[in-house]
C-alpha cells in the first residue's frame, strides 16, 4: 500500500499523481526504479517527496515542457523534483 505524505490531502495525493501519471504517458523520465504502471510510479514519486506540485498557468497544466522546438522530457511544469 502507497501511503500519502503528512500534511497532503487525499484529493490532492489523487490529483497529483493522475498528473504526474499523464506527463509519464507522455514520455518523462520516472524518478524511481521499478517496471510499475504509469499511475503506481506516479503514486510512489509523490508519496516519496521526488515530485511536488508548483503553480502554473491553466494552459500548462499536464503539458510536457518546451525549449524552442524540443521537449524537454526532464522537466515537469506541474510537478518538480524536491
Amino acid at each position: 500500500m502507497i501511503h500519502r505524505p503528512p500534511g497532503l490531502g487525499a484529493f490532492q495525493f489523487s490529483v497529483l499523481a493522475a498528473r504526474r501519471a499523464a506527463q509519464l504517458i507522455r514520455g518523462c523520465r520516472p524518478r524511481v526504479d521499478g517496471t510499475h504502471k504509469a499511475i503506481v510510479t506516479a503514486q510512489i514519486e509523490v508519496a516519496e517527496g521526488k515530485v511536488t506540485q508548483v503553480s502554473g498557468t491553466p494552459a500548462a497544466i499536464g503539458e510536457l515542457p518546451r525549449h524552442g522546438d524540443a521537449i524537454l522530457n526532464d522537466a515537469a511544469i506541474i510537478v518538480q523534483q524536491t
